[in-house]
Order: C-alpha cells, then sequence, then structure tokens
C-alpha cells in the first residue's frame, strides 16, 4: 500500500484527482464546556470526641458502617456521673423543703406587724430568708441539670448521618473531656461534594465572551459532569453549589464546588475526578475537528478547504477554546464550508481534488466512516484515505 500511495503522490498532471476525505460545515448551538481537576470531598465531617472524663465500657458501633444522628457509638463507665446525679436531686429536694417554712415565716409576721408585734426588722429578715431559699431551690435544679447532662454525656452519641469509620480507641481506654484524639470520624457521603480549581484568566475570557454576545449563559442552575479517574463519567449529574469570592495569589486560581448525589457510594473523599462544568451556549458557530487544524510557523491556526469548484483552499482560523476533540471558531468559517480532515499530507493549495464526507466519531476524534466511495476500491488515493481513517475503513477488506 505504502508503494502504491508515493507512485500516486507523484503520479503527472494526467493522472486521476487525489481524493480528500471532508466534513461539511453548519452553525450550530454549542454548550461550552470546562474541564476541570478536582477531588471530592465529604458534605459533612464530624470528629467525635468525649465530652466527660472516663474509661470507655463498651464501642456499640460497627466500623465501616452507616449510622444515622443520636445513633449510640460508645459508652462510658457512668458510676460516679449517676451518683453526681442523684446527689443533685437530694439537694435539691432539700433546698425545696426550706421554702414552704419560709414561706409561713414570712406571711406570720406580715400580720404581727400590723399589731405592732414585732420589728420591721424582722420581717425584713423573714423575706431575706425567703429569697435565699427560693435561690438556693434554683441553684440545686441548675445543679441536676448538670448532672443530668454530663451522666447523658456518658453515651456517646452520632452527631451526623453518615459512614464511620475505624475506631480510634478501644474498650478499656481513659478518655477525657474534649481530648484532642477524636474518638472516630463521621462522613456524610450522600451528597458529596466535589472541588475544583479553574484559573481567572478563564473567568475573564468567559466574561468578555459573554459582553460580545458570544456566550450565553445558562443561568443559576448550572449542570456538572463528573469523570471518573478510570475515563468514565458518573452516572448522576450535579449542580454548581458556590464559587469562591477571591482569587488565590500563589497559583492564581478560584475553587468551585458542586453537589452530587452518591446513593450507591462510588464517590468517596479524596478521590481525583474531573468535573464538566457547563459555562453557558455559543449560538451559531462552528466546530472543527482538531485533527484537520494545524499550525503556522507564526502560530496562527490553519486548515485546508475544498472550494466550490474543487479546489484546495488554505484558511486561518480564528480558534477560541477547545470543545471535546473540536476547536470552536469564531472566524474563517462560513456556512457550507468543507474541510479536509483526511488526505490532506497528499495535496497542497490550488491542487484539484475528488471530495468524500467522512464521519467523525466525536468520543475520540478520528474518522469512524465514510459515507460515499465514489473511487474505486483498488484506487491508490482511497487506500491511502483509508489508511488515515483506521483499518476497519480499508476499502476492498474480505468480509467473514
Amino acid at each position: 500500500m505504502v508503494a502504491a500511495t508515493e507512485s500516486y503522490a507523484q503520479a503527472p498532471g494526467g493522472g486521476p484527482k487525489p481524493e480528500v476525505g471532508v466534513l461539511t460545515l453548519h452553525p450550530q448551538s454549542v454548550a461550552i464546556t470546562a474541564e476541570l481537576p478536582g477531588r471530592t470531598t465529604a458534605s459533612l465531617i464530624a470528629e467525635v470526641r468525649p465530652q466527660v472524663n472516663g474509661i470507655i465500657r463498651r464501642r456499640l458501633f460497627t466500623e465501616g458502617s452507616e449510622v444515622e444522628a443520636g445513633a449510640p457509638l460508645y459508652q462510658i463507665d457512668d458510676a460516679t456521673y449517676r451518683a453526681a446525679y442523684q446527689s443533685a436531686r437530694a439537694t435539691l429536694q432539700k433546698a425545696l423543703a426550706a421554702v414552704p417554712s419560709a414561706e409561713a415565716k414570712v406571711k406570720r409576721y406580715e400580720n404581727l406587724i400590723k399589731q405592732n408585734a414585732i420589728s420591721s426588722q424582722e420581717l425584713d429578715d423573714a423575706k431575706a430568708t425567703l429569697a435565699q431559699a427560693n435561690a438556693d431551690v434554683a441553684v440545686a435544679k441548675a445543679q441536676v441539670e448538670t448532672a443530668r447532662i454530663n451522666l447523658t454525656y456518658t453515651t456517646v452519641l452520632a452527631p451526623i448521618d453518615g459512614r464511620v469509620d475505624e475506631s480510634q480507641l478501644t474498650v478499656g481506654a481513659l478518655v477525657t473531656a474534649n481530648q484532642s484524639t477524636a474518638l472516630t470520624t463521621i462522613r456524610t457521603l450522600d451528597p458529596i461534594n466535589v472541588d475544583v480549581t479553574q484559573s481567572s484568566t478563564n473567568l475573564l475570557n468567559l466574561r468578555k465572551a459573554v459582553e460580545e454576545g458570544r456566550i450565553k449563559l445558562r443561568g443559576d442552575n448550572i449542570t456538572v459532569r463528573l469523570k471518573l479517574e478510570t475515563g468514565t463519567l458518573y452516572a448522576e449529574s450535579g449542580t454548581l453549589a458556590f464559587v469562591e469570592s477571591y482569587v488565590d495569589r500563589t497559583t492564581g486560581t478560584y475553587t468551585l464546588r458542586a453537589e452530587f448525589p452518591n446513593p450507591d457510594r462510588l464517590l468517596l473523599p479524596g478521590m481525583y475526578v474531573r468535573a464538566l462544568v457547563e459555562e453557558g451556549i455559543a449560538e451559531n458557530s462552528f466546530v472543527v475537528p482538531q485533527r484537520a487544524v494545524s499550525r503556522s510557523t507564526k502560530g496562527d491556526a490553519t486548515a485546508l478547504f475544498v472550494t466550490e469548484d474543487n479546489k484546495i483552499e488554505q484558511r486561518i482560523l480564528e480558534t477560541n477554546s477547545s470543545v471535546g476533540n473540536n476547536w470552536l471558531v469564531s472566524d474563517g468559517i462560513s456556512d457550507g464550508d468543507r474541510i479536509v480532515v483526511t488526505g490532506s499530507q497528499f495535496v497542497r493549495e490550488g491542487a484539484d481534488v475528488t471530495t468524500v464526507e467522512v464521519v467523525i466519531d466525536e468520543t475520540t476524534g478520528e474518522v469512524s466512516e465514510l459515507k460515499q466511495g465514489a473511487a474505486a476500491p483498488d484506487d491508490p488515493a482511497t487506500l491511502a484515505l483509508a489508511a488515515e481513517a483506521g483499518p476497519k475503513q480499508k476499502p476492498g477488506a474480505a468480509k467473514d
């Protein structure tokens, strides 16, 4: 095949015209999507710590399981706290018992003062005693409540719903209130957050395109898709939760957070992902395969086109951004233009050619099939075109 291609390329002017694969371009609405790197994070994280001192008597959960908020996790020895609670209740009963006597004394002194049987000082002392008794009751009630809370804290409860990690301490370990070492950690995995970074340059370019009318924003509810480390797309779609209001001075980037449902717990915190953020829509725009565009020595994006009289023409294109395996082009293309996708290495500007329409696989950017086969299967140009398109498109291939 190589020999046939070389002899064809060097054929004299009287030989057959070179054949190229072309794609006819039409304006369309293009979703502008930014592919940004990021990592998954739990939507809620709670480090569980004891709020009282004591010895751990029991662990009440299975490590790695799902727990609900309020579920018991640890049982701390409560003997001293139960005794303190009973003592506080007894103190309250004692304080309550002193109140009726003080109230009766005040009422009796109020009657006696009318008969001038006692002095005003004695009545004032009786009222002070009653006030002191009522204050003792209030203090005792507060002590009972404090003792009750401390007794409740001997059962360590889950503060949030989520998946619980391994236990950092075992039964028999001594714990202290608000210690630095967490007993365990609970992470809420559904929903799960994805934190990605975007450069401030891209943000400015996007806003400029919006101001110029080249891109229309989708609105407040921005859809986000997720590409996993394996290259596959995550089945669930997410939404953009918030955008940070400052740019990092070191990296020149800012953070975006997207929220995704995670019912099957496929996503775990810390996983590397790539978020596909739909920024807006470019209406009446052209996209060309990246394989059809090359760079000149000056850095300009160039491509070969076939004119109406089937001659090769080279143009300079203004490419704005990549859209999958395509370039979004803002200048240099008109409706119905035919761009050369395959066979460009065998032609030069001004050459007469024959064309064959091709189909591009959007997932790979490669030629997936030929729409028609104008040339004979053994034609060298068709052989070269098929070789460039891939082994499956080789004309004349035997069928099983």
